[in-house]
């Protein structure tokens, strides 16, 4: 069948848009009172509210509480001095990640007018903070947290706060705060260090930072004075609005627009009150008034990873028939096809018979539940085919290797059908076989139906976006990616993919000189001028031959236009076993960086570019790959992958990916590559580090579908640490094996 699809890659903005109504309210409460749908009188409900530079707190100071698994907050707060960027997510039930964009006003982004113009001093910052115990009946719940941890110093501190609350059943919930703070929180220094005492090393914090930035300064943590802070957040018996009053423990001296730009910050009292009013679960309006000075005004869009349902409108399980065939000559092969596409999910290529079994090799592109897609192909295959077919295989495929092959059992299926025992399930009715290629098993007659088509093409809309860079906050670049592939043979595939930009500020990149000095091959601070300098690119175009050794081998070899920058040949290997929690690959790849300037011309040295930057002509790269999902309590769900190797500017190094996925399927992700290039070669950031948001589009559609929509970011682009963005992955590929990317959701 020929295949055409139109996709759509949104913003995250757009993702809340679809499913702030499926928010729930967040309890954490040994002490409140438990919800029950059923009572129309319900009591209000605390919920933990986010602090103005994010993260669940007060107002400038945090709480010793968490949100639930899965809450995501998106956070907007300005006043005189600052605005505040945040991303907020309950990452693990104990963990909490806050990620911020600040910008400084009446402070430029460097003196240099010609390298940032009037951009305004933009800083990044990433804050953790875990949960030590929970609350009791007796005891608060507690919680120690780091801020601005490998940043520039512009909001480090460190924190100890506790957290209890008390219910009274006519006035509200009053939930009380207490906590001692370092750095950034401990400016006012109201009492002294306790770690001092214990050592010298404590008493001082140092007012440097490590190599560009970037970097975990483990020798300022809990180090100099320190505050005592507090208050109280109370959640009055109208729903919406909760109060809150705060005890500060930051006298302001440090703050950055007081330091660099002469601001007088100076508080007229260590109060500050606060307000927010919920519009709707998904929706908060913050207010306060700080340091008896200054007004602040933010806002926060709520959801929850965790428990995103699927908002189905989906075709029902057919009814059982009695008009079926009497013997496979009967069978119209074309309506099955495409009713078994329709209902179940089901692209087939091909069916073969072997005595009274009837395999269809076939990719699945709607259910991620698998469970589904049996027990719905099982009710067409019944109404379809004569009785004598008393077992159904269906062998799954991607790229032309059999990944997952299922029996269902006719008899057994029909007993599921008519309901005759009770509590029926389609697992009663199936079996997983060894998934073989067919031409490995005991078929070896033409397939009953043939309808592989070789042909796929589509095209879909990309934005790509950056922000806090010199040049401007917010760079991007709308275009229209178009991808095509072709199978030559049953192994290997032509395919290509092209980008046509639309509209984008790359104008205003500079990409030609870098600012600090740095002279490491250029082979990703490069992108901008593939970019810039073409309305079209040729992103892809390739040759890759697949291969399946016995059970658990998998190999891919290809040639060809490898990526936007690159051009090789290269092979990866994968062993991965059907549902374990681990595999292990290895690629390598002759590489030779292609020309900006020319669409199928590479570099002939590595000063073809310009006197001045280094490209790599001809290089080589390769990792070994370990892929390991842990079964620990505390870390349930989360995959580890970690290649080491060489990247692509010659470094030789490691990068470890860390992801977690909730419920919903949705999965969040960080990665960070450490090589044996130094933190003043590699440059601003001081090494390689990025995240990315996977969102399974069934949580989006009102129509089932495996696909998925992926946001990928990098605070700072450079080039060590780099590896080959390849078009595709075996360990994607082969997903279905022991799968990770096609989990169900966990919530319907």
């Amino acid at each position: 069948m020929r295949t055409f699809f139109i996709g759509t890659k949104r913003t995250i903005f757009c993702y809340f848009s679809v499913i702030m109504g499926t928010n729930t309210l967040l309890l954490s409460s040994a002490n409140a009172a438990e919800k029950n749908d059923s009572d129309p009188f319900q009591p209000v409900e605390f919920k933990p509210s986010q602090m103005n530079l994010g993260g669940v707190g007060l107002i400038q100071v945090p709480s010793g509480r968490m949100a639930d698994e899965g809450a995501f907050s998106l956070s907007y707060a300005e006043n005189d001095e600052y605005d505040f960027y945040t991303v907020s997510l309950q990452l693990m039930p104990w963990l909490e990640t806050t990620f911020r964009y600040t910008q400084v006003n009446d402070l430029l982004y460097s003196s240099d007018e010609s390298f940032s113009g009037s951009t305004r001093y933009t800083d990044k910052g990433i804050d953790v903070k875990a949960r030590l115990w929970r609350e009791s009946r007796y005891l608060p719940e507690v919680s120690i947290g780091l801020k601005d941890i490998g940043g520039t110093g512009l909001f480090d501190g460190e924190y100890l706060a506790g957290s209890k609350r008390f219910y009274t059943q006519d006035y509200g919930h009053f939930d009380v705060t207490l906590g001692i703070g370092w750095g950034y929180f401990g400016t006012r220094g109201n009492i002294s260090n306790p770690f001092c005492s214990a050592a010298d090393r404590f008493c001082d914090r140092l007012s440097s930072y490590s190599g560009n930035g970037g970097m975990v300064d483990y020798d300022r943590w809990f180090t100099g004075s320190a505050s005592l802070f507090g208050g109280i957040e109370y959640q009055t018996p109208y729903q919406p609005l909760r109060l809150k009053l705060e005890y500060d423990g930051n006298d302001y001296s440090q703050d950055y627009p007081v330091t660099r730009g002469n601001v007088d910050m100076t508080p007229k009292t260590p109060w500050n009150i606060g307000a927010v009013y919920g519009l709707s679960d998904s929706f908060d309006l913050r207010l306060s008034y700080e340091r008896g000075t200054t007004l602040t005004l933010g806002f926060s869009l709520n959801t929850n990873f965790d428990s995103i349902k699927n908002p189905w409108i989906d075709e029902p399980i057919p009814e059982p028939s009695n008009s079926r065939p009497t013997t496979l000559e009967g069978v119209d092969w074309q309506t099955l096809d495409q009713t078994l596409d329709k209902v179940a999910g089901y692209d087939t290529d091909q069916v073969y018979q072997d005595g009274d079994t009837l395999t269809l090799v076939a990719r699945q592109h709607k259910y991620r539940d698998r469970d589904v897609a049996l027990e719905k192909a099982s009710a067409v295959l019944s109404n379809a085919l004569p009785e004598n077919i008393q077992h159904y295989q269906i062998q799954e495929t991607e790229k032309n290797l059999a990944l997952r092959n299922t029996e269902i059992s006719a008899s057994k299926y029909q007993d599921i059908a008519n309901v005759t025992y009770l509590n029926p399930k389609i697992s009663d009715a199936t079996s997983n076989l060894a998934s073989q290629d067919l031409t490995s098993q005991s078929i070896t007659s033409a397939p009953l139906y043939d309808d592989f088509e070789p042909l796929s093409y589509g095209f879909k809309p990309h934005l790509s976006q950056a922000f806090g860079g010199p040049e401007s906050f917010y760079i991007y670049n709308l275009s229209i990616k178009g991808s095509a592939a072709y199978w030559l043979t049953d192994q290997v595939e032509l395919s290509a993919g092209v980008s046509i930009n639309l509209l984008n500020n790359y104008d205003k990149l500079r990409f030609n000189v870098l600012e600090d000095g740095t002279s490491n091959y250029r082979v990703r601070t490069l992108i901008r001028a593939y970019v810039l300098e073409n309305d079209a690119l040729l992103n892809n175009l390739q040759l890759t031959w697949y291969q399946k050794y016995g059970q658990h081998w998998y190999q891919q070899v290809y040639g060809g236009y490898l990526e936007t920058m690159f051009a090789g040949v290269g092979s990866e290997v994968l062993y991965r076993k059907p549902n374990t929690n681990w595999a292990i690959g290895a690629d390598v790849n002759l590489i030779s960086q292609r020309d900006p300037n020319s669409v199928f011309g590479v570099f002939a040295s590595d000063d073809a570019y310009s006197s001045t930057d280094k490209v790599l002509s001809r290089g080589s790269t390769g990792h070994l790959s370990v892929y390991y999902q842990p079964e620990w309590s505390f870390l349930k769900n989360t995959l580890f992958r970690v290649d080491m190797g060489k990247f692509l500017a010659g470094d030789v190094g490691a990068r470890v990916d860390f992801s977690k996925q909730y419920k919903s399927g949705v999965i969040v992700g960080a990665y960070a590559s450490k090589t044996d290039m130094s933190a003043e070669e590699f440059g601003e950031g001081s090494f390689t580090k990025g995240f990315y948001l996977s969102i399974p589009f069934d949580t989006l559609s009102f129509k089932p579908t495996t696909s998925r929509a992926n946001f990928g970011w990098q605070p700072i682009t450079r080039d060590g640490g780099q590896k080959l963005s390849k078009r595709s992955s075996l360990f994607n590929v082969t997903d279905m094996v022991s799968p990770w990317y096609q989990r169900p959701n966990q919530n319907d």
